[in-house]
């Protein structure tokens, strides 16, 4: 018998701190905030408190997906979490998640893909549920604590990456949920956007950070400007060739969400209106890999969700360049339709 993968539910969870531009102005000691809302969209961010880890954020998401499928953290069979902002380089945060929800007979592992790590993490649980006939439920959920590797002298970093966490619950169906993937890269830009002090390519020594500072998010050399628009088509029409499906046959796009100019050109590029897509980054800033999961979750909150029968297309990229396509239907298994 073949077996579906679905989408059975959708949890996300921000900090409660909200930073705005002014506080993040006076912070940086510079004025970016009318340029910020013009040119990216972001008015506001949310940032963990000290206390709170990557994992925290992580484990608030899934217990809300967990909740809303039906399931406890005891029937979940794998957990997978992508993530570039870990609560350690060693061991995984993954298995920080299955500890502090109690998943205690669930296989663990952390995806680093950069911000396309969500959207590869979910391939990867679709296929470990299309070929383990024993296997119900994975959790796929990412983290972003970035704000613990701002540079606040950096005016090109410091104003755009906030804190968050996304999850979903996959489970299987008798209805197909899963449709298609593509992943490419541009390992040419490996150097270009990163966080590059504490692995083995610049240690975290005393020498280093002498000369380096401690860990920071830093753009070193700058992306194509048309990167986006050379790429993200072809990312997407990679994934939607797979199951002869077209731009017309999807009803929701959610995107990256670092620059809502960059979703409005890409909607018009491919000949969609905007109101097929959603976006968050306005109100909690750059969320990393967990932010189009996020962004689904809160159109669902806001009853912008997508219905039984609808297809919805998820299209992530990140430093790297990494980049992650998927493809999914809405069963009636589903809540996003809630």
């Amino acid at each position: 018998m073949t077996r579906h993968p679905q989408i059975l539910a959708t949890g996300s969870y921000v900090p409660e701190r909200i930073v705005t531009n002014a506080e993040v102005d006076a912070l940086m000691g510079a004025s970016t905030s009318e340029w910020l809302l013009a040119n990216v969209g972001i008015r506001e961010r949310r940032w963990m408190s000290p206390e709170q880890v990557t994992s925290d954020l992580i484990v608030e998401a899934s217990q809300k997906a967990l909740a809303r499928a039906g399931i406890s953290a005891a029937d979940l069979d794998l957990v997978i979490v992508s993530t570039d902002t870990p609560d350690y380089l060693s061991p995984s945060t993954s298995v920080v998640v299955q500890h502090k929800l109690g998943a205690e007979k669930a296989g663990c592992y952390d995806v680093n893909s950069a911000c396309a790590g969500w959207v590869t993490a979910l391939d990867q649980g679709a296929r470990y549920l299309l070929t383990e006939p024993a296997m119900k439920y994975v959790l796929v959920a990412g983290g972003y604590g970035m704000s613990r590797y701002i540079d606040l002298t950096d005016k090109k970093t410091a104003n755009l990456f906030a804190d968050g966490a996304g999850a979903v619950i996959l489970g299987v169906g008798a209805q197909p949920g899963f449709l298609a993937s593509n992943l490419l890269a541009v390992g040419s830009f490996h150097d270009a956007l990163g966080i590059y002090t504490g692995g083995t390519a610049r240690p975290a020594s005393v020498e280093n950070v002498a000369a380096f500072g401690a860990p920071k998010v830093e753009f070193v050399k700058k992306f194509p400007k048309t990167f986006n628009t050379e790429y993200w088509p072809r990312l997407m029409q990679g994934a939607l060739d797979k199951v002869g499906l077209t731009f017309d046959d999807i009803h929701h796009f959610y995107f990256t969400q670092l620059n809502l100019r960059t979703i409005e050109s890409m909607m018009e590029l491919i000949g969609q209106p905007l109101s097929k897509t959603h976006w968050v980054m306005d109100k909690w800033g750059y969320t990393g890999s967990p932010c189009v999961v996020m962004a689904l979750d809160d159109a669902i909150a806001q009853g912008k969700g997508p219905k039984p029968g609808e297809n919805i297309l998820f299209c992530a990229s990140g430093g790297g360049i990494t980049m992650a396509a998927s493809v999914w239907t809405v069963t009636a298994d589903s809540d996003s339709g809630q």
